[in-house]
Order: structure tokens, then C-alpha cells, then sequence
């Protein structure tokens, strides 16, 4: 009698740049940033199914990306190679991916980024390719700036291009996010002569023993991407503005979703429930542990 493969779900946790700052553009063309990547208690839901046909079947309705392009399928293939060079055990490895897709695209809250991380992790155990979180992590960093914090599950202070990590804790809070109905492009935001890349850079003595409570947030909150956005994309800023009558509010990442913490669940929902129509929204707590890391761990005590 044959065994059924075993599937493995997890949830890909959405992000919030709770600040960001542009300190200058490297000789690469790159820039470098300081921020804090606050992890959230939502996401994507990514199945993952062993096969050993060697291909990698996605199914991700609603979303129409060759998979050339598409982060999931890439970082597929990446952990595949590199577990061939490790250990030869992914010869014949596939898998079959299906994905619940709930956040938002083009929000600047990592959804994109956080499937491919959650991919890496899910495929090393399942592929049992035994590549230990720094080499996650590398891997990730080929995929974009934002995989490796997904991979290494914490809520974290970030330099670099996004890359250098240092684990943090913030103080719990209730957030809840908006998406006006516009599209942000990076791209167009890092090339524009327009931002701002002289921003000041933080200390790490700055972190308090690496733990960031509300008064550190309100000191270092803003985004420098913030003032660009909201002047070729109106929306963002109605946005924002409406969102601020309630409690401060930002924008996240290179946008479009702006934010707001609250003390409570119900106040964030009661604000959620008046938005304006053809915003979405939705409510998430704050978490410095990444719920895939958790699942996995329940996972791995399963098997």
C-alpha cells in the first residue's frame, strides 16, 4: 500500500516598514536603507505537495506571472540547484505549490517576497536539502532585498539594501493597513532624481537593547519614499490622510499601502469599518516571531 505524499501549509506573513530611511546610492546603483521590518500575524497560504517528477507545478489563481518571472517558482528552482551541489538528495525532486493569495500586490507589504522565503523553507524540509538558515537567507537575497527577513522569521532593524539583520522586539500592536486602488512601480521610485538619499543614518546603540517600544517608534517613525509617492500617486495620500484622522499613520515600503497602529483590535477594526469604498484594508497584530517559522516547527515535530 503506498503511502500519500505528505503536504505541508504554511502561512506567508505580510510585513510593515514601521520606518524607513535612504542613507545613499552605492557604486552598484544600489541603495542603502535603514529600516524596521515589523512581521504580521497574516498572509499568503502556500501548499506544498512532494512529487518525484521533477517539475514544480504551481497553481496561484488570480495571479498571471510567467514562471520565469514568478518568485515562487524561481525560488524553487533555486533550492533545488543548490541542494543538487550540497547533497545530490533533489535529483528528482518536484513539487505541487497551490497558493491562497490574500495580500494585496504592489503594497510594500512583502507578499511577493514572503512566498518566495516561505518556498525556500517549506522546500528544505520536505526536499530534506539540509541547508541551514544562513544559506536560506543567501539564497533569498538573489530572489530580492526583502526574502531574507522572511527566512529568518524575526521582526528585525535592516541595513544595507535590506540584507544585514539584526533581530528585534516591538512592542505588540494592532495595525491596520489600507490599499488605495493604484499600482506603486519600485523601480520607477528608485530612479527618480526626486528622492531623497541623505537621510541620516541610525546607530545601533540607537536599538535600546534591541527593543523598540512606541517612544523609539514615534522618534525614528517615516518613510523617505513617502513625500515621492504621495505626489504622483494622489490616492496614497488621500489615503494617508484620511487614516492619520485616527492615529499616525505612513506609508509602508515603497507603497501603495499607508498604516496606523492601535492599542486594540477593536478600535483598528472600528476604523476599518468606516474606510471610504474601493480601499482595502484589513487588521493584523504585530508578531516578532514569523508564523511560518512556528508552523514549521509543529510541522517538524510531526514527522
Amino acid at each position: 500500500m503506498n503511502t500519500p505524499p505528505v503536504t505541508l501549509t504554511l502561512t506567508a506573513p505580510a510585513k510593515l516598514n514601521l520606518m524607513l530611511r535612504i542613507l545613499g546610492r552605492r557604486e552598484d546603483g544600489y541603495h542603502e536603507l535603514q529600516t524596521v521590518f515589523q512581521l504580521l500575524d497574516v498572509g499568503d497560504t502556500l501548499s506544498f505537495t512532494p512529487t518525484h517528477d521533477g517539475q514544480i507545478h504551481l497553481h496561484c489563481p488570480g495571479v498571471d506571472v510567467p514562471p520565469e518571472q514568478n518568485l515562487i517558482v524561481r525560488a524553487a528552482r533555486l533550492i533545488r540547484e543548490a541542494a543538487l551541489r550540497k547533497n545530490n538528495r533533489s535529483q528528482n525532486a518536484g513539487v505541487k505549490i497551490s497558493v491562497d493569495k490574500v495580500l494585496p500586490a504592489g503594497g510594500g507589504i512583502g507578499g511577493g517576497s514572503s512566498d518566495a522565503a516561505t518556498t525556500l523553507l517549506a522546500l528544505n524540509q520536505l526536499w530534506q536539502c539540509e541547508l541551514n538558515l544562513d544559506a536560506l537567507a543567501e539564497l533569498g537575497r538573489q530572489l530580492g532585498a526583502d526574502v531574507p527577513v522572511f527566512v529568518r522569521g524575526t521582526s528585525a532593524f535592516a541595513e544595507g539594501v535590506g540584507e544585514k539583520l539584526t533581530a528585534v522586539s516591538i512592542e505588540p500592536r494592532w495595525y491596520l493597513i489600507l490599499k488605495p486602488a493604484c499600482h506603486v512601480s519600485t523601480a520607477a521610485l528608485f530612479s527618480n532624481p526626486r528622492l531623497t538619499r541623505d537621510s541620516a543614518a541610525i546607530t545601533l546603540a540607537a536599538l535600546r537593547d534591541r527593543q523598540l517600544n512606541s517612544d523609539w517608534l514615534n522618534q525614528y517613525a517615516g518613510n523617505d519614499f513617502q513625500p515621492l509617492v504621495e505626489d504622483l500617486y494622489p490616492e496614497v495620500r488621500e489615503a494617508r490622510e484620511w487614516l492619520a484622522q485616527y492615529a499616525d499613520a505612513f506609508l509602508t515600503g515603497t507603497g501603495a499601502c499607508v498604516f496606523a497602529g492601535f492599542e486594540s483590535e477593536t478600535a483598528a477594526r472600528e476604523v476599518l469599518a468606516a474606510r471610504p469604498d474601493g480601499w482595502e484594508g484589513f487588521v493584523a497584530k504585530g508578531a516578532d516571531e514569523s508564523l511560518t517559522h512556528r508552523q514549521l516547527a509543529n510541522f517538524a515535530a510531526t514527522v
